[in-house]
């Protein structure tokens, strides 16, 4: 057998204990009782122990440097790319800072759900010293073995090949003419009359609206499901796509373009190369591509008239009884078009949201790179809010710098792939239109022309082609954040 299929069948049995841990991890935060949690937390430990285990196995290097000799085809480079990369990034961590960092962000996970709704900093901030501690030990890890700064070698888990001297540049551009444009429509929004959601809207039917929508972007449902957690998140695996959102009887706005947006994640998941399932040539090339399928869904399609226009018909169909005008198309394109300066990042406008995006960045670079402690987060956090929003977040802790599971479980590197990922669709965008009637796709029901887009340009290529490669052959050029700043100018002004 020769070294490179070794490496291949290896991969696979890594992949099927990863799946055990992502639906695992589903239900941890979907259906699991409280009192499961520290046995859960120690299992998930273990497995990740016996992962990490597989995945640094001493005849490993041997086989890589076999197979780098070997004659391949252009997928086979490709895949064996991503595996040394995998097993590099696994390679350089001690196999008890695995298993302790497992541990810490389970606990500081699962006591943030009670914490945060008591706003209690001082309870939280013991547990997340611990995985601010085991996190800066990681990063320096990976910095000694890549030669990149702490926050950049754990960047480069989530963006392979972004530093943040790159991002530095990109958001400073963004901050010079942002607050203004936010200004500017909020300013123009002032005068308009619309209606907010007032009364009961049922979970169940949230649900029921939730799933047709999901129905008409073409959701796969032998393939995933939808269930409600604290904190809407897509997990599971491409076989196996679990998403979830959270309700509100008092409005359903959010649960419901919450949908669309976990449902782009998961259309990306279900799209991803089947030939290469198991390898981490099919995985999702990064968290910026994977968050521009979902900000594609939710604000490229998803906040568009012709979108809107169903969701309009589609809710007033589930929510009856209703003859105020709040299911109208205009009242609806009002509603998901309402920018508003606001503290929470998860409810945020289009045009707002790279303004939480860049606060979490800059702090939490920061307090990887040792400059900052995590005690200074909370002031750090009100003075960027202050700054980028005009919010005030002194003594606001569930508002403010606890409001994000990210961090609770030590995911820093994470955040920026938010805003690239906004970017991305909005240059995917410009250049689907130039082939696909997108407007008319989406009026007659039938987004086929759409999805096939995607799945020719991004879904069925994995991680085949670094991210570079990937949006020059979809749109003929890398990242230009110009797209995204016409597409925001052109909608809201």
């Amino acid at each position: 057998m020769s070294a490179f299929k070794k490496l291949t069948e290896h991969s696979l049995k890594i992949s099927r204990f990863a799946h055990l841990g992502a639906i695992c991890g589903w239900d941890q935060a979907a259906v699991m009782p409280s009192g499961g949690n520290q046995a859960r937390s120690e299992a998930m430990a273990e497995l990740s122990v016996h992962m990490h285990n597989l995945q640094t196995q001493p005849q490993l290097a041997e086989w890589f440097a076999e197979a780098e000799q070997e004659s391949l085809s252009t997928q086979d480079n490709a895949t064996l790319r991503e595996l040394k990369r995998n097993w590099q990034q696994a390679n350089v961590l001690p196999e008890a800072l695995v298993e302790a960092k497992s541990l810490a962000g389970s606990k500081c996970e699962h006591a943030w759900r009670t914490q945060r709704g008591e706003n209690d900093w001082t309870g939280f901030k013991k547990n997340w010293a611990e995985v601010v501690k085991l996190s800066q030990e990681e990063a320096q890890i990976r910095a000694d073995a890549t030669g990149l700064s702490p926050y950049d070698a754990m960047l480069d888990i989530y963006e392979p090949g972004t530093q943040s001297a790159s991002l530095d540049t990109l958001f400073s551009d963004v901050k010079t003419w942002l607050p203004e444009l936010i200004d500017q429509v909020i300013e123009k929004q002032s005068s308009e009359q619309f209606i907010e959601p007032q009364g009961k809207f049922s979970t169940e039917k949230q649900k029921a609206l939730g799933l047709d929508v999901m129905n008409l972007l073409q959701f796969d449902f032998n393939h995933g499901r939808l269930d409600e957690s604290v904190h809407p998140f897509c997990g599971g695996v491409p076989t196996d796509v679990r998403i979830t959102t959270r309700y509100d009887e008092n409005e359903f706005v959010q649960s419901l373009m919450g949908i669309v947006h976990e449902t782009g994640h998961a259309r990306y998941e279900q799209g991803l190369p089947k030939a290469l399932a198991g390898l981490p040539s099919g995985e999702a090339r990064s968290m910026g591509i994977h968050e521009s399928q979902s900000l594609f869904f939710e604000m490229q399609v998803g906040r568009s008239d012709a979108f809107i226009a169903h969701l309009s018909r589609l809710a007033g169909t589930h929510f009856t009884g209703n003859d105020t005008g709040l299911f109208s198309k205009e009242n609806f394109q009002k509603l998901y078009t309402r920018v508003k300066k606001d503290f929470i990042r998860v409810d945020a406008d289009e045009l707002t949201y790279p303004a939480h995006v860049i606060l979490r960045y800059e702090i939490e670079r920061d307090l990887i790179n040792g400059k900052i402690k995590h005690t200074d987060v909370p002031e750090l956090w009100n003075q960027k809010m202050q700054q980028y929003l005009g919010l005030s977040t002194e003594g606001n802790f569930k508002n403010g710098c606890m409001q994000d599971i990210h961090w609770t479980d030590g995911a820093f590197g994470y955040f920026p792939s938010y805003t690239l990922g906004a970017m991305y669709a909005a240059q995917f965008m410009a250049a689907m239109k130039l082939t696909v009637d997108v407007d008319g796709a989406i009026q007659s029901s039938d987004l086929t022309p759409i999805f096939t887009w995607l799945s020719e340009n991004i879904w069925s290529k994995g991680s085949l082609l670094t991210t570079d490669e990937l949006v020059k052959q979809a749109t003929g050029e890398t990242l230009n954040a110009q797209f995204f700043k016409d597409h925001l100018k052109g909608r809201y002004l």
